[in-house]
């Protein structure tokens, strides 16, 4: 199939990326979606292309998802951890990205703790840079395929009602999904603690609830994220039972509203916390959709900004 070219060079976050730039991505993650469910999931699409996966902070998930996502399109894949490399030895982030580079890496996907390490790592090197995530930041990938789990099951994004429930404040997938779900037309209501809120959360052109029952009623989806204890420290909630009675996901909160609810999570879960077992294994949840469409999505991210622009041959 023929796809546009995008306008991005790097995919630092998802604010200011356009609608058409988000719908080529998900439109092209489909077909990779329909590659993965070949008898033979590789394609030559990006053969001789180096990639660099810089994680600077434990994943697994995301990591995955991304080093799958670049052996199936071919690529030449290298796995850097912090733990084990120079940075243990007091080098700096500059120097170690540079000589990686001098490697002749074309793309560099990082995770990094630092908000706007991905940005500036794009002013260090001349490569793609991809963001796996960057602190309290943004996480575009996830956003993206949150994005086109919606729409495969809705069919559309646009006109949706979905709920983000959970930890906003500290949480990059939120502010990806925000800036992504508002450019496709959907509208978002955030709900959590209010002081998990950030006070200019409704700049983005969202709405703040705090009954989270009220969400369930008026959302057709929710994306539940975790109480991210390790960004924050403890003493942030009260006590897991009540953050679990107040806006937890359980079996009998979902009875007593009478429709059927989509259930999204981004991982890591926290089960018995922000999700129960039985909601997050139920029917109404489609979180390991979304494990996935992860790497459909991520192959596309990979197969537009590393120059594959005209015609997409069945391989």
């Amino acid at each position: 199939m023929r796809t546009p070219a995008i306008s991005l060079t790097n995919l630092i976050g998802l604010e200011g990326v356009s609608r058409s730039d988000i719908q080529t991505l998900l439109d092209t993650g489909f077909y990779f979606r329909d590659v993965l469910d070949r008898p033979i999931k590789k394609v030559p699409i990006l053969t001789g292309i180096n990639v660099v996966n810089l994680f600077f902070e434990s994943s697994t998930r995301t990591r995955i998802s991304f080093e799958l996502a670049e052996k199936r399109l071919s690529a030449e894949v290298v796995n850097f951890s912090a733990a084990a490399s120079s940075l243990s030895k007091g080098e700096g982030l500059k120097d170690t990205v540079r000589n990686i580079h001098a490697m002749k890496m074309d793309a560099v996907v990082m995770r990094h703790p630092a908000p706007g390490a991905a940005l500036q790592l794009s002013r260090f090197v001349d490569a793609v840079v991809i963001n796996a995530g960057d602190g309290t930041h943004e996480h575009p990938t996830q956003g993206l395929l949150d994005m086109m789990s919606i729409r495969e099951k809705f069919g559309r994004i646009k006109g949706l009602k979905i709920g983000i429930i959970g930890d906003i404040a500290h949480s990059r997938v939120a502010l990806s999904n925000i800036f992504g779900l508002n450019t496709m037309g959907a509208e978002v209501t955030v709900c959590g603690p209010g002081h998990l809120i950030p006070p200019f959360i409704e700049e983005l052109g969202v709405t703040v609830n705090g009954d989270v029952d009220a969400v369930l009623e008026w959302a057709d989806a929710v994306n539940v994220l975790r109480i991210q204890r390790e960004r924050m420290g403890v003493g942030i909630i009260p006590s897991v039972r009540e953050y679990r009675n107040r806006f937890g996901l359980t079996v009998e909160r979902l009875a007593r509203h009478k429709k059927e609810i989509v259930i999204l999570h981004p991982g890591p879960m926290n089960r018995g916390v922000e999700i129960d077992s039985d909601v997050a294994d139920g029917d109404q949840a489609i979180i390991l959709d979304q494990v996935l469409n992860g790497v459909a999505v991520r192959m596309s991210v990979l197969f537009h900004l590393l120059g594959a622009r005209e015609l997409l041959e069945e391989a």
